[in-house]
């Protein structure tokens, strides 16, 4: 960590054009040089897209070179926000969905942000690593195993680096849980849990016009979302979307540094959330048309995973009930156990520390406990992420792909993070077909998860 710190610090100082080192972002080009500024292009420019052009748009060390989206309102979107900012005009490629090729194809751009349905993200991300273009991935679940090893073998092949852009590792309270995991608070850890418990009805059908909670058409009558995701719900049944949970339980139990994720086991339950939110919305009833189909994810699918240390992780992804939102965060260890209850507000959780709290036996409100542990990127950075997107966590994600492209620094999340994540989806699918039996999880570092070492937020940088 000493070694990682002194290198920060001289990279800060340093120009752009740094030493290739063996984290080098640049291994893959010893001539890569950035002189003054990261040049960018976006893949995906609907609403999540639009989030990060609204942060890249106010530093003074990037350029928005271009967007390639066939939606021409989502560009127009697009660039008023670069107007907004004073900001020139990105070039725009729009013309059907592979003219993105035609972006990747331009030489004055040094990275893209992809931000598109869940379907695109292999392909547009390894012909933009093969294109030389270092890739910034908005999150999902991959559709097939195989589309895991193919971005591994894309990146070792080509070795252009891929950041996984999950913003909750970088949620304030995940962040402070962390730092004291670090610190030993916890002793050692035993079981964590997490998920994505977040009543997406009204994202997942609208009235075609506005994105959330007014209709309740999808697909080619849909908007936003709606368009592509709710498809998802009719083909699909497994842990759809697993990162937002297991990646910051991932980070506190070091996985692919030291440890990793060995097997897992799914369980589903039946499907009545979607079809009641349908038949009871004031634009569907049970004439509506989508009142007839069947959807096939479960409204609550629950995964259970191996560590190869002999941890446990839980993940639940419930989406298609009422609920208020609450990812479900636990972190469970010898000395301590912290659960959260909300959005990640320091007072939205329980904590307790049995010799700390001389065997009480009764939880403690998280608040004092955080804030005496809150991580130092966050008190760092905190007037910067004010007023970012999913509470100043989109600040920290943007930072990070920019930072380390300027100091030439390895990403902590990298290309084995986003195979081993987005894997998770595959898998709890082929678990709950065969009756929730256990699969094998693959080893995508092959074996370099054993010498690998934390990176993520291990100073007040990234």
């Amino acid at each position: 960590m000493t070694t990682r710190r002194n290198f920060i610090k001289t990279a800060a100082m340093a120009s752009f054009g740094a030493l290739v080192l063996p984290n080098s972002l640049f291994s893959y080009s010893e001539n890569f040089k950035i002189d003054k500024k990261i040049r960018v292009g976006f893949i995906g420019v609907g609403l999540r897209g639009q989030e990060h052009i609204k942060l890249l748009a106010k530093r003074n060390d990037v350029d928005i070179i271009a967007f390639a989206d066939p939606n021409k309102a989502m560009l127009s979107a697009s660039q008023k926000i670069l107007n907004t900012h004073n900001k020139p005009s990105a070039q725009e490629f729009s013309n059907g969905e592979y003219d993105y090729r035609n972006l990747l194809k331009l030489k004055n751009i040094d990275a893209v942000v992809i931000a598109t349905p869940w379907e695109w993200h292999l392909t547009q991300g390894v012909e933009a690593m093969r294109a030389k273009k270092i890739v910034g991935m908005e999150v999902s679940g991959a559709i097939k195993l195989q589309d895991c090893w193919e971005f591994v073998k894309a990146y070792e092949e080509t070795k252009v680096p891929i950041f996984m852009m999950e913003n909750v590792c970088y949620r304030r309270d995940v962040m402070a849980i962390l730092h004291m995991v670090r610190k030993g608070m916890f002793g050692e850890l035993v079981h964590g849990r997490g998920g994505y418990q977040h009543d997406l009805r009204g994202v997942l059908f609208n009235d075609g016009i506005t994105p959330y909670n007014s209709g309740a058409e999808f697909g080619e009558k849909g908007f936003s979302e709606a368009k592509w995701r709710t498809e998802h719900y009719i083909n699909r049944n497994g842990e759809l979307y697993p990162t937002h949970g297991l990646g910051p339980i991932a980070m506190t139990m070091n996985i692919n540094r030291g440890n990793r994720l060995t097997r897992l086991s799914s369980f589903s339950s039946k499907s009545v959330g979607l079809h009641k939110y349908i038949v009871e919305h004031q634009k569907g009833g049970d004439n509506h048309p989508n009142s007839q189909i069947k959807f096939n994810q479960g409204d609550v699918v629950t995964t259970q995973i191996a560590c190869e240390n002999g941890e446990t992780i839980l993940l639940t992804h419930d989406t298609s009930l009422q609920r208020p939102y609450d990812l479900g965060f636990r972190v469970q260890g010898t000395e301590g156990l912290w659960q959260d209850f909300g959005w990640g507000e320091f007072n939205q959780g329980h904590i307790y520390f049995e010799k700390n709290m001389n065997h009480t036996h009764q939880w403690e409100n998280t608040e004092k406990w955080l804030t005496e542990n809150d991580h130092p990127m966050w008190k760092k950075f905190e007037k910067d992420a004010n007023g970012a997107g999913h509470g100043g966590m989109d600040f920290f994600v943007m930072n990070t792909f920019i930072e380390c492209i300027k100091r030439n620094i390895e990403f902590p999340m990298d290309v084995y993070d986003l195979a081993t994540w987005y894997s998770i989806t595959p898998l709890s699918e082929e678990s709950i077909a065969k009756g929730s039996q256990i699969v094998e999880i693959p080893d995508f570092t092959n074996g370099q998860w054993k010498n690998r070492k934390p990176v993520f937020g291990m100073t007040d940088e990234f």
